[in-house]
């Protein structure tokens, strides 16, 4: 795709490397949902997965070629391996796009290539146009990414990049794949190659990070002065090991810096022209949404999004926000879509007033979903007097992020207090179709009722993490509980909602379990794991 010099395009690759990340793997529904998600923010381009990992991912990106891929929506991208079947995959996955991307990589560093590929400089220079050329021959847009150009030597680097471009490929993404350059260094690479590739000019440099140092933001922003016009990021920054450089920091930073930005990018200095096509208001919404789908919690101090970032304590501070907003913040909240907005729903609203509401929010649901969101928002308005906006997003995302319930939960009871011995009742649907009933003690309620659900259950696992949080203030708030566990080395994540903390504790544990079920289901069925890629 054309992009004009003096515009960044955003590519989002949340659904990619972000799912890469530890216990964020995602259903096909869930990843449809963050689709939409990032087309209405507008991201230019969502790298929707890697189709020859699985039959899930091939699944997932069909999916959303099919419905985020439309004629006036974002480019959809597929990452695949520097191998035709790879490249084929990748292909077939992204037909039902209307601008669809094939997105292929190898890696040109020396340790990647003694220790990783086992091939020569001289091999690599081969494959690449070969493998660039067939991506080119099924689809017109293609991306190359030389792995580890942060650490490859630029000479060697410029070759590649030099055949890639005349072998078609029309984006030219650097990797800094172990988040190793420093911003001056990172700098001086893209000039480097914009300075010495000499057909640069038929290709949109883009940039692509990990924040292993901390430094993936800083390092695309140099980028961007240096000639880069496209920043491959995710929302909340997740991504493998540290992350990767996130969406939301660098769009803000080009939004409130742009008169420092616009002369790099051929603009007056007070050029009032967004410098990105992101709507800034569905920020913090999608922020939320990747954070409840993928169980990754955002914390509390995070640039942009995490729940301090527009809080005062300091009584300096306060008063000085008071008389001008502009003494201590240096954006308004309402910039991305913070809002303390309440609804005037209650428990005799109806259905069609829910629905267009969760519209007004930016949800998108199935007939199904909106059905069973609004028999647990009846539920929830049945025991609370306001309902916010952020009790609704819960609401809906715990309805949206449960997967099938392979075991369901029908009945908790416990009794605890000082001195008795905490003691769970449970009883449990199993994917046989049967109900078992099952008493266990704890150390606390919450461990009786685990131990519980481990008699009947009867997965392995470790317990990584258990945190609880209040969607709003008050003593009937809903509260949201997080629960990720470890089985054989793999990482699987629950999500609940609930005025009871004790039933959402047992949600979120029994979700947890319920996709390490359907892993374990999905394994003897494919015979296969799935194949990992990283840039």
């Amino acid at each position: 795709m054309s992009s004009p010099a003096d515009r960044i395009l955003i590519f989002d690759t949340t659904l990619r490397d972000g799912e890469q990340s530890p216990g964020a793997t995602l259903t096909v529904e869930e990843k449809l949902s963050i689709a939409r998600a990032l087309s209405r923010l507008g991201v230019d381009i969502i790298e929707a997965g890697f189709p020859f990992a699985s039959p899930g991912d091939f699944e997932a990106v069909q999916k959303i070629a099919q419905t985020v891929g439309t004629e006036n929506g974002p480019v959809i991208c597929g990452l695949a391996r520097a191998t035709k079947k790879d490249i084929k995959a990748a292909a077939e996955a992204l037909k039902p796009a209307a601008k669809h991307r094939i997105h292929t990589f190898l890696a040109t560093s020396d340790i990647h290539l003694e220790h990783k590929l086992k091939k020569t400089r001289a091999e690599v220079l081969a494959i690449v146009p070969e493998m660039v050329s067939y991506a080119k021959s099924l689809v017109d847009d293609i991306e190359f990414s030389p792995e580890d150009a942060g650490r490859s030597d630029p000479e060697f680097l410029y070759q590649v990049l030099e055949v890639a471009i005349a072998a078609g490929a029309t984006t030219i993404n650097i990797p800094d794949t172990v988040g190793y350059t420093t911003p001056a260094e990172y700098g001086a690479l893209i000039k480097g190659i914009a300075d010495n590739v000499p057909n640069i000019d038929q290709a949109i440099i883009s940039v692509h990070g990990h924040n292993d140092l901390g430094l993936a933001v800083a390092n695309f922003l140099e980028a961007v002065k240096n000639g880069a016009r496209q920043l491959e990021c995710t929302i909340n920054g997740i991504g493998e090991r540290a992350g990767n450089a996130a969406l939301e920091e660098l769009v803000m930073a080009l939004h409130v810096r742009r008169s420092y930005f616009n002369p790099f990018l051929g603009r007056p200095a007070d050029s009032t022209e967004p410098l990105t096509n992101i709507d800034t208001k569905h920020i913090y919404a999608t922020s939320r949404l990747v954070s409840e789908l993928t169980g990754m919690m955002v914390q509390p101090n995070k640039a942009i999004v995490g729940a301090n970032a527009f809080a005062h304590e300091s009584g300096i501070h306060q008063d000085g926000v008071l008389k001008n907003k502009l003494t201590y913040e240096i954006m308004d909240a309402e910039s991305i879509g913070l809002t303390n907005n309440q609804i005037v729903l209650g428990k005799l609203s109806g259905r069609n007033a829910f629905g267009t509401r969760l519209k007004e929010l930016g949800f998108d649901l199935s007939e199904t979903e909106l059905n069973n969101a609004f028999i647990r928002f009846k539920e929830v308005a049945d025991k609370r007097k306001e309902i916010t906006d952020w009790d609704l997003e819960a609401i809906v995302n715990d309805e949206i992020r449960q997967p099938p319930e392979l075991f369901r939960l029908e009945r908790v009871q416990v009794s605890c207090g000082e001195p008795a011995v905490p003691t769970a009742t449970l009883t449990l649907r199993t994917p046989i179709g049967g109900e078992e009933t099952t008493v266990a003690i704890g150390t606390g309620p919450v461990d009786a009722v685990y131990k519980a659900i481990n008699q009947i259950v009867q997965l392995p696992n470790e317990l990584l993490e258990y945190s609880v949080t209040s969607v709003t203030e008050g003593i009937d708030a809903l509260g949201k509980v997080s629960v990720r566990l470890r089985h054989q080395g793999v990482i699987y994540t629950g999500y609940a909602a609930n005025t009871d903390i004790i039933v959402a504790s047992a949600r979120a544990y029994l979700g947890a379990l319920n996709r390490l079920y359907a892993a374990l289901e999905n394994q003897k069925s494919q015979g296969h794991p799935p194949v990992v890629a990283s840039l």
